[in-house]
């Protein structure tokens, strides 16, 4: 029988590592604090009953979910803060053909970019050749939607940056454990500016590699962003854990265990995966919000 990670779990990976801060290092303790805030948004809104979303909706959500992790009041001031003019600025988006990052949301982005002075020609926007066509960029924004995997457990940022290595199915062995090595890379390492984790409709079941019902997708109506790709997924996968019991009736374990995850943070240092240790902010509409 397969264990089931839970929000326990996650836990238990990760407490016994933790000291007391001292006093010469409490500075980098608060800074680290401070970059594993996780934004949660949601607009009862955003999506009609046949999924399509409303783009002024959208774009209201994300203005107020980034300038809530900036912590400035005007969306575009708050953009300023992640790219400059002369950034050439890369969207990591994601092609699943079944829930693929939407195009509204991608053009919300691209909007801003655009508005926070980065001109049209140096915004690009790509997935499956990340590793030669973003590998130039010098400012990346992470974004993709949030689903089951049936080789990671869950599909999320950290696992959006695949794309950047030539051989994408070496990173599959061990429940894809080497996924956060993909960060030091230096086509990535350094470059990502935001890190968007969109639960509009997530999927949290199924079985097979490319594995999609429609049964197990359902309308969130939000989604996550966060400077830290995995405090952002931490979250992102305490909330598929909570629909899938919801659902379920009871803790049915993931076909994978998404221990990629915690790697992340223990073994290559990319951020925070103690939900004890992320600042989590909801703002919107939280009516069966689950987390």
């Amino acid at each position: 029988m397969r264990d089931v990670i839970t929000r326990r779990d996650l836990l238990k990976a990760t407490i016994g590592g933790i000291a007391t801060l001292s006093a010469a290092n409490l500075a980098k303790g608060q800074q680290k604090e401070k970059r594993s805030k996780v934004v949660l948004i949601r607009h009862p809104d955003v999506l009609d009953k046949s999924g399509r979303i409303n783009t002024k909706v959208l774009q209201e959500m994300l203005d107020e979910a980034v300038m809530e992790l900036v912590g400035v009041k005007d969306p575009v001031e708050a953009w300023k803060r992640l790219v400059k003019p002369t950034d050439l600025v890369g969207i990591k988006t994601n092609v699943w053909a079944y829930l693929p990052t939407p195009k509204e949301v991608e053009e919300a982005i691209r909007r801003r970019l655009i508005d926070a002075g980065v001109k049209p020609e140096r915004i690009i926007i790509n997935d499956r050749q990340a590793h030669t066509v973003l590998a130039p960029c010098t400012a990346l924004i992470n974004v993709r939607p949030v689903r089951t995997h049936w080789w990671s457990g869950i599909g999320g940022c950290i696992k959006n940056y695949i794309m950047f290595v030539t051989n994408p199915s070496d990173y599959h062995t061990d429940a894809c454990s080497p996924l956060g090595s993909i960060w030091h890379l230096p086509s990535v390492k350094g470059k990502t500016r935001l890190n968007i984790l969109l639960a509009l409709t997530p999927l949290f079941h199924g079985r097979g590699p490319h594995h999609y019902d429609p049964r197990y997708v359902w309308q969130y109506k939000g989604f996550f962003v966060s400077f830290d790709p995995v405090a952002i997924d931490a979250m992102g996968l305490r909330l598929i854990q909570a629909k899938r019991l919801q659902y379920f009736g009871k803790e049915i374990a993931l076909e994978t265990p998404p221990k990629h995850i915690v790697v992340a943070d223990k073994k290559y240092k990319l951020g925070t995966s103690d939900p004890k240790q992320i600042e989590f902010v909801k703002l919107g509409w939280m009516e069966d919000a689950l987390i």
